[in-house]
């Protein structure tokens, strides 16, 4: 049995050995007969190492290839002790599954929560598990870490060792102070409609996941391989009327080949959107929206952090804030910091406002808390299962058509869905509070946050 190519560089200089003993034997001139044995001294190698030929013949080249490199650099005539090569590892891993939709997200949050609600606290193993259970999820604990991160939790150290996986504190806040914002609302009788608006977009060859074909490929619907081009909506609407009239946005994307809807949409034409679909309203409303980007544009524009130090100098001049021009940058910055109001002023909620409307943010990663996406998720199945020409105008008539079949029968139902988790996360927030205040007493105030490579412990 012949020892495979990528063979390791201690049993290469054993062969190399093997075939320079030989080579020796072949000088015996006092034993002819053995000398004639071994004069074909790679054949007699490949037999004693039960190898092939062309395995002692590659040695041997390599060898002359090393010892040639060798005597270049020392010198011909230098004594030089081959060291061959062995071959590189290669090893198969898995690729980490780290790539969920904001829906699948929202699950792994939820199910961090459930533990410190049952009084349990989550380990990444625990959450594997769940997560196998309720969504199907293929991946590993580490790749449950990396999600985990990226959903801002992290694991803080206590003082007797352990380590808890907590969530941001700043994610936490703007979670609960919309769901006392809307608690507030529904308790006090407030009529006045929650319009929830949102973007999203739609591939040219979107379909279902799985689609009929016959073995042979011949009969059966053929779909195109590449995403092709993309369009973005934009729309808004309320459980109490459906959406607003007259106030749907679709274009075409500049290029296919972009990740997500958000290269192509910009303040710009989000604003003049907005502004449109604002006054399409019949009465005083409430909008609620996301904080995108483009959602969140500032009334007023501050110095950034690569600002220049004559901008930031122009800057406080403009706004009569005294300076002296020996002043570094980071003093003139730190001058800037004191003159920013402690809340953000957004521009497009001070136009709401004087429109006789009033903007509620959602809390970051929160998409569940918007009833528009449960219409999103209806819209595009509906279209994936009538796309079947995959040509963009045919896509584009289809998703028009889709969109304006929406009733509002459908949106009281995804309006009724979310104000109902609405509600049973108030509550739960509070409960929350009392179950993790003696873990957060005995978290160490020194330390930030534990090593990503660190094992979480229970």
């Amino acid at each position: 049995m012949s020892i495979r190519p990528d063979i390791h560089s201690q049993t290469k200089k054993t062969i190399y050995n093997v075939y320079n003993f030989f080579k020796t034997l072949t000088s015996k001139k006092e034993q002819p007969e053995v000398a004639n044995f071994f004069r074909q001294c790679q054949e007699r190698t490949a037999e004693a190492c039960a190898v092939s030929l062309s395995t002692v013949q590659r040695i041997c080249k390599e060898s002359k290839t090393i010892s040639f490199g060798v005597e270049e650099e020392l010198g011909v005539g230098s004594s030089v002790d081959i060291k061959f090569r062995s071959p590189r590892k290669h090893y198969s891993r898995d690729k980490p599954i780290t790539k969920l939709d904001d829906f699948d997200g929202e699950v792994v949050r939820r199910v961090v929560h459930s533990f410190y609600d049952k009084g349990e606290f989550p380990t990444s193993a625990k959450i594997l598990a769940t997560l196998r259970e309720k969504i199907n999820y293929r991946g590993s604990k580490s790749s449950v870490k990396i999600i985990l991160k990226k959903l801002n939790f992290k694991y803080k150290q206590c003082n007797d060792g352990r380590k808890f996986l907590m969530e941001w504190s700043d994610i936490v806040a703007a979670r609960v102070k919309f769901l006392r914002k809307m608690n507030e609302l529904r308790t006090n009788g407030d009529t006045r409609p929650m319009v929830y608006l949102d973007e999203t977009w739609v591939n040219q060859n979107h379909t279902r996941g799985r689609i009929w074909q016959n073995q042979e490929n011949t009969e059966g619907l053929k779909v195109p391989t590449e995403k092709g081009s993309r369009l973005i909506i934009c729309h808004a609407g309320s459980p109490s009327f459906g959406f607003v009239k007259d106030s749907k946005l679709i274009f075409r994307c500049n290029s296919g080949n972009n990740k997500d809807y958000h290269s192509q949409m910009n303040a710009a034409i989000f604003e003049k959107w907005y502004l449109q679909m604002l006054m399409n309203l019949e009465e005083p409303s409430i909008i609620v929206m996301d904080n995108a980007s483009y959602h969140s544009a500032l009334l007023e524009d501050y110095p950034k952090s690569n600002s220049r130090k004559a901008d930031v100098q122009q800057w406080l001049h403009d706004k009569n804030i005294d300076f002296s021009p020996v002043e570094t940058l980071d003093e003139l910055r730190a001058k800037v910091k004191l003159a920013m109001p402690r809340g953000k002023i957004y521009k497009l909620d001070r136009l709401t406002h004087q429109m006789g409307h009033e903007v509620v943010r959602l809390p970051p990663y929160h998409c569940q808390y918007n009833p528009i996406e449960l219409i999103w998720a209806q819209f595009k199945g509906r279209v994936a299962e009538k796309n079947s020409t995959f040509k963009i105008a045919d896509v584009e008539a289809l998703v028009n058509k889709e969109i304006d079949a929406i009733t509002t029968d459908d949106w009281a139902k995804c309006g009724e869905h979310c104000a109902k988790l609405q509600e049973e996360d108030f509550h739960k927030a509070g409960l929350r509070d009392e179950i993790l205040e003696p873990i957060i007493l005995t978290i160490n105030p020194d330390d930030s946050s534990s090593s990503d490579d660190d094992d979480d412990e229970e």
